[in-house]
């Protein structure tokens, strides 16, 4: 078994521990009720770590995520209140999303500038810019068929649901059988090596970018239909929640190895902890806890990964 398929076992366990103690002490937890609304909670969370895994497979990092959200958001809104079609919100919501994950991944491949640092300032300065236009005012008389996609409040989770399954469905296809995947993964793993065998990393880098904007404006659009306001201040923390579950999933933070199964189970035991901590009592300020405990286990797993192939390396070499 490889490190990346006992990474995501481990968090099957996990999933499976966490569920087997709820079962044994609060089997509320699982009424239909409380799932719809874990499922509503993390639509966007799943959205944006999707994107941020192709990122960071790429061997790139994107922290702008929440203010990306938070424009893409606001936007949508306006759009809606302007009278535009219920579809034509939605390609604003991921062409906003589209467009400025463009932005970063220019600077980053084109420009050369190291994508943490592109990232920060596109974080700031969208949030800040943001701010400014709005004044801080949320967006309001949203149209009736803007809420819940026109749907009922019953409906729309099994289609968000749907919508997010497709999406999981085509970015595993993509990861494991096409050459995009392929080209992604070498890109992380040795972009020079990857130059060498005809990928342009400069490329894979800018297109992975595009995709977490797309989909990071897709998540905001699914979360703005819940209710009858938009706030212009969203997203905030978006960015860590997304990143820490792609890492929980087996991400590693150098690039080259992930998965998008991975990641949707980060995603699952991240959301279950918060209201798991609720329905057994206990305080809701453990939660940022635990998750930093469970992100600094997953660190230390790869750190110790690394350090036994660093180790096994000269071995193996003697040996032939």
């Amino acid at each position: 078994m490889t490190s990346l398929h006992r990474r995501e076992t481990s968090v099957i366990i996990a999933i499976a521990a966490l569920a087997g103690v709820l079962l044994a002490t609060n089997p509320a937890y699982f009424s239909a009720e409380n799932l719809t609304d874990l499922l509503l909670a993390n639509v966007a969370v799943l959205a944006a770590a999707l994107g941020a895994t192709l990122v960071i497979i790429a061997g790139e990092i994107d922290i702008s995520i929440g203010s990306v959200f938070a424009i893409c958001s606001t936007l949508a809104g306006v759009a809606a209140v302007s009278g535009w079609p219920l579809a034509a919100v939605a390609v604003v919501a991921c062409a906003i999303g589209a467009g400025l994950g463009a932005i970063n991944g220019a600077l980053v491949a084109f420009v050369g500038i190291p994508s943490i640092v592109v990232t920060l300032a596109t974080m700031i300065g969208l949030r800040d810019g943001l701010r400014w236009a709005t004044q801080g005012a949320w967006i309001e008389n949203l149209p009736a068929n803007f809420q819940w996609f026109g749907l009922t409040q019953s409906a729309f989770p099994f289609a968000a649901g749907v919508i997010l399954a497709l999406v999981v469905a085509f970015m595993l296809w993509m990861m494991q059988r096409t050459s995009a995947g392929r080209a992604i993964y070498a890109t992380g793993s040795n972009a020079e090596a990857a130059r060498l065998i005809g990928i342009d990393p400069r490329a894979v880098k800018c297109a992975v970018f595009i995709a977490a904007g797309l989909l990071t404006g897709l998540g905001a659009l699914l979360n703005a239909v819940r209710f009858n306001q938009i706030p212009s201040n969203g997203g905030i923390g978006l960015e860590l929640k997304a990143i820490a579950a792609v890492v929980v999933g087996g991400a590693a933070v150098t690039g080259g190895r992930g998965t998008i199964a991975g990641t949707l189970l980060g995603v699952v035991l991240l959301g279950a902890i918060g209201p798991a901590l609720t329905f057994m009592g206990a305080s809701a300020y453990w939660e940022r806890a635990i998750h930093g405990a469970i992100i600094l286990s997953a660190v230390f797993a790869d750190a110790l990964r690394l350090r036994h192939a660093g180790q096994a390396a000269p071995l193996v070499a003697k040996r032939a």
